[in-house]
């Protein structure tokens, strides 16, 4: 059978079909409407260009053209973000007024948030200084702090967070778990919209990092490639459904630093201020203020060839 004698006769079939099994196994009314992750990451790009402008263009930009730049950036975003919040919003509300596909208090609330976003937006760019500040003193690779802007994933991935995370702190569904996505996948780098990060934070090299929802990270913290910072065990109810909604995650104290592969879990574990972590430790348990934690040093084999 020739392609388009197919696409006339069997195309409708196979839509048909992919149409029902996405109506039987899918919330499909919650995200034909919402436009997908494009969308998101449109938004993510205008606030991140608002907040560093020249390096998320495409193109130069005209110094003496920045306020405007940054003020239509901005003016975008918002727009676009709203419109997304409070379609995801009136996905999640159970007012009857939905039923028409409205919702007055989720378009209220949609543009509350938004506000809040754009308004902490100077708050986040000082903390994402930070950031680079404490790139440069932590990585002596480092030559500059442009080249730490354009480059380093451990930025890429906190000006992706910083922003998730004001949102996150609101209850907005989907959007700040698409932002987060957005930037393990180019970064390697999983942080979840939920983690609190304070000032001055750095993961040097960054690839393989995963930091769990409820995790407290305080301020001046590095930590290295491979780290997890994760949960120790998933508790169950009574029917074995996974209960949400608890700390998890551990908690990292100020001036600590951890390396290479070291794995962190509990939500009742807390690495206590000014410790240092070594590579490849496995801990499920507290440690207090200035401890140093290592495993015992390993006893290489090593054979001489001629």
């Amino acid at each position: 059978m020739e392609l388009n004698e197919w696409l006339n006769h069997k195309l409708p079939e196979i839509a048909d079909n992919l149409e029902q099994i996405n109506r039987t196994h899918f919330i499909n009314e919650k995200t034909i409407g919402f436009a997908g992750k494009e969308q998101v990451y449109q938004v993510l790009r205008r606030l991140r260009s608002a907040l560093f402008p020249g390096v998320f263009e495409k193109y130069p930009i005209d110094e003496s053209s920045i306020n405007i730049i940054i003020g239509n950036n901005i003016r975008r975003a918002a727009l676009e973000l709203k419109s997304l919040i409070e379609r995801c919003l009136i996905n999640e509300c159970d007012i009857k007024e939905k039923q028409q596909g409205t919702c007055s208090k989720c378009i209220e609330r949609a543009n509350e948030i938004t506000i809040d976003l754009l308004e902490k937006l100077p708050k986040i760019r000082e903390l994402l200084h930070k950031d680079i500040e404490a790139a440069y003193r932590g990585d002596p690779a480092a030559k500059s702090s442009e080249e730490i802007l354009l480059s380093y994933p451990s930025i890429e991935a906190l000006s992706v967070h910083r922003i998730a995370h004001e949102l996150y702190r609101h209850n907005v569904p989907i959007i700040p778990r698409i932002m987060s996505e957005y930037a393990h996948t180019r970064t390697g780098i999983d942080i979840h919209p939920g983690a609190s990060i304070g000032e001055y934070f750095f993961i040097d090299h960054g690839t393989g990092v995963v930091i769990g929802e409820t995790c407290v990270i305080g301020n001046n913290v590095k930590i290295y490639q491979g780290v997890t910072l994760g949960a120790k065990s998933f508790p169950v109810d009574e029917k074995g459904n996974l209960v949400k909604g608890i700390k998890r995650h551990p908690n990292i104290e100020d001036n600590v630093v951890i390396y290479a592969g070291a794995t962190i879990l509990g939500g009742d574990t807390v690495i206590g201020h000014d410790s240092v972590i070594g590579g490849n430790v496995w801990l499920t348990r507290s440690v207090p203020p200035y401890s140093i934690v290592h495993n015992a040093q390993p006893s290489p084999v090593i054979k001489n060839g001629k």
